[in-house]
């Protein structure tokens, strides 16, 4: 079975690796300002919620990038017989959460120009992501026109938190930019804080554990968000990829849309079709967290009124301490080969299968 990792974080052990490829005034804010922690720390906004524990599994803990490279193999890839390892970056994300759009920026780009020599040549299996701040969709495109011909660079990526819902008309230059370029649009789980509207209904919760729980909140905005505004009628070819935000609440959001859709539908008239139609053809989920219920039987029904067959895609999150492993996904009979690779080479349509793999696995 060929496997596609959607989700693999690549860290660095500290942020100071962005040096080289800050300029100027970027890098004089990055060396003398302000930062949220040690040195070493990424310039980001203060997250109201801290994790008891850490966010890395207790036993990957590299102490540089060769060192993190080699435990990636060791403890995932070849573990696991990844065959392709998207790659996701991890405190980058946080860009989202700072008021200066131009820094912000300026840091994400850093990070994809550090990708892109450091760690995509080390590995074949290795894909990356275009990391934009989007608070400003115009600068945001100029990064995702800059570097998205890259035949190794397969998505465009932000943080699920944000100052508005993603299917507003401000990030129309962010699809433009990816429709120009054949990218997907993805989000990811972080980012929270600083500039971002709260991503809680109802306010501010206590624990990380709500916080956590709660998260999907968020997707579930932007879901809605780029069906009923009509991104896809505008954008016929673009693809949205949700990470990292649970699947088990995706077939009951549809089910009400369509019926909002069906009762309200003079109010949006754009859409020519019902949501769950543009929400099979253009979005799709990683199944990491996969929730897993007392009976399997009940996540197997939340994931056929979601066509999992189709718009599912096996993610991990190495080495975050919730990753989930191949061999605690369990699915309805026939549909492994779809989500653990099929859909993945569907979506991400630059990816080429390594040398290495052998003809029999594919």
């Amino acid at each position: 079975m060929f496997i596609v990792d959607s989700d693999c974080h690549n860290y660095w052990c500290s942020a100071d690796v962005l040096l080289p490829y800050l300029k100027g005034w970027w890098k004089d804010c990055f060396v003398r300002g302000e930062r949220t922690g040690p040195a070493g720390s990424f310039p980001h906004g203060h997250r109201a919620w801290f994790h008891p524990e850490g966010f890395k599994r207790a036993d990957i803990n590299p102490q540089n990038e060769d060192e993190n490279y080699a435990l990636m193999c060791e403890r995932h890839l070849d573990l696991n017989g990844i065959d392709i390892a998207i790659l996701t970056g991890d405190e980058p994300l946080e860009v989202s959460t700072l008021g200066n759009p131009h820094f912000a920026q300026a840091l994400a780009s850093a990070y994809n120009d550090w990708l892109l020599e450091q760690w995509l040549p080390r590995d074949e299996r290795f894909y990356g992501s275009i990391i934009i701040a989007p608070q400003d969709a115009t600068i945001a495109a100029q990064e995702i026109r800059r570097l998205g011909a890259h035949s190794r660079l397969v998505q465009v990526l932000a943080s699920h938190a944000s100052t508005m819902p993603y299917g507003d008309p401000h990030y129309h230059p962010i699809y433009e930019a990816c429709v120009e370029m054949g990218l997907p649009f993805a989000i990811h789980l972080g980012g929270n804080g600083g500039i971002n509207a709260m991503p809680f209904a109802n306010g501010a919760p206590r624990y990380f554990s709500e916080a956590h729980t709660l998260l999907p909140q968020s997707a579930q905005t932007h879901v809605v968000s780029m069906i009923m505004n009509g991104v896809f009628e505008k954008y016929p070819t673009l693809k949205f990829i949700v990470i990292e935000c649970g699947v088990s609440w995706v077939a009951p959001l549809l089910w009400r849309l369509d019926t909002e859709w069906r009762a309200l539908r003079k109010e949006t008239p754009w859409l020519k079709r019902p949501p769950s139609e543009y929400f099979f053809e253009h979005i799709r989920f990683t199944t990491q967290p996969l929730e897993q219920p007392d009976k399997l039987e009940h996540l197997w029904a939340c994931l056929e009124g979601m066509n999992g067959k189709q718009t599912l895609m096996f993610a991990s999150d190495y080495p975050h301490w919730d990753q989930d492993h191949i061999s605690s996904i369990r699915l309805p009979a026939g549909w492994d080969e779809a989500v653990f690779g099929g859909n993945a080479l569907d979506t991400y349509t630059r990816i080429t299968v390594p040398r290495s793999v052998s003809a029999t696995a594919n």
